[in-house]
């Protein structure tokens, strides 16, 4: 991320991120396929803890309400550093189809994981928890994009901002 924020997306390499990593290239390629996949490896860290915080709150409480809840364990616990590298990367993949591409090919792998994992969890009457994840990830994308545009309070802040906008008609 460092290296992309410095020198321009376009004008990084596989080999620039190994040797700045100080790793091989062929390191590299066993746990990264291509650099996009590498710049975005925080955002899939991202999704594994935010499901695992999901399937750690209590399985009689409320859909809405645990999506909150682990979103909040998840933000909270990361402070400014990561806050600096979430706004750095929301920007990149705007201008970036490639990124854009992985990062959309993230968030559907995230809806699946989010719906299994609220498997069993009350809902709000007549709202299937595939709606009900489609909007709260609405909602976190509307705060990211929110936040990073205006960069002067936390994420926390932002995200806890809209979920409240958006919790009134879907709210548990």
């Amino acid at each position: 991320m460092r290296l992309t924020v410095e020198r321009g997306f376009d004008q990084v390499t596989v080999e620039a991120i190994a040797e700045a990593a100080n790793i091989s290239r062929r390191t590299f390629s066993n746990y990264f396929a291509c650099k996009e996949e590498a710049l975005l490896h925080g955002e899939r860290l991202y999704i594994d803890a935010f499901v695992r915080h999901l399937r750690e709150r209590p399985q009689q409480e409320a859909a809405w309400s645990s999506l909150r809840a682990a979103v909040r364990v998840l933000y909270s616990s990361w402070g400014r550093p990561m806050d600096r590298e979430w706004s750095a990367r929301a920007r990149l993949a705007r201008d970036h189809p490639s990124l854009l591409a992985r990062q959309l090919a993230n968030q559907a792998r995230l809806a699946q994981d989010l719906e299994a994992a609220l498997d069993g969890r009350a809902g709000p009457p007549g709202v299937r928890h595939g709606v009900l994840v489609a909007v709260f990830l609405a909602g976190l994308r509307t705060a990211v994009t929110t936040w990073s545009e205006e960069g002067e309070r936390t994420l926390l802040t932002v995200v806890d901002e809209v979920l409240d906008e958006v919790e009134a008609p879907f709210g548990g």
